[in-house]
């Protein structure tokens, strides 16, 4: 009777630590990867844009004078991609660790105490969770300041009351694009470095099973 009793509140902590992991996990999971397509798609437009200004347009007002690939494009623009990129295959290991955290709520359910696994091993995925989330946020942070900055002198350098025939100093959608994608990153890291903190210092305890 004294085993069943201390069984039965065991049994009770390990299945609210595996409903904690649980949504804090799939919360993660689902945020990360919406954010994560989004910040995509909006790259992709970035680049595609990008490499279709490229080709040699006549500027207006001025026939027969074309511009270089290298005018039609926003010097400087390009380390924000990079950045932006590096943040965005960073941000996919944080959602594969993600799915690791569901599935490591899934074993804490099953009534087979061999099948769960092991605090120190639950705690290394989410360690490692917290840590990917915050390099991808400083990825993304210095893609974001980049992009800001080429867009912040751009919009300086343009003259006020004339018309720009110049493409370097025309803010242009797929500009704030690039920072776009950067600031939905940094949401996505920041979603996952605090999904992971959260339960590793809920379940930094002595009291919990785990």
């Amino acid at each position: 009777m004294q085993n069943e009793i201390e069984i039965q509140p065991l049994s009770t902590r390990l299945e609210r630590i595996a409903a904690v992991l649980r949504i804090a996990a799939w919360s993660s999971f689902a945020i990360q990867t919406g954010l994560a397509a989004a910040s995509s798609v909006l790259l992709l437009l970035a680049i595609s844009g990008r490499t279709f200004n490229q080709a040699i347009v006549a500027p207006p007002g001025v026939p027969g004078v074309a511009v270089t690939p290298t005018q039609a494009t926003t010097p400087g623009l390009g380390i924000g991609m990079f950045w932006a990129v590096c943040g965005i295959f960073v941000l996919l290991f944080g959602i594969y660790l993600a799915f690791r955290l569901i599935r490591f709520s899934k074993r804490l359910r099953n009534p087979d105490p061999l099948i769960h696994p092991k605090r120190a091993k639950v705690m290394q995925v989410l360690r490692l969770a917290a840590m990917t989330g915050l390099a991808g946020m400083l990825l993304m942070i210095l893609g974001t300041g980049t992009t800001i900055a080429v867009l912040l002198a751009k919009s300086v350098a343009q003259p006020q009351g004339v018309a720009i025939y110049d493409p370097n100093r025309i803010i242009r959608s797929l500009d704030v694009f690039v920072a776009a994608a950067n600031t939905l990153g940094i949401t996505a890291h920041f979603v996952g470095a605090i999904a992971a903190l959260g339960v590793f210092y809920w379940l930094h305890r002595p009291s919990d099973p785990l």
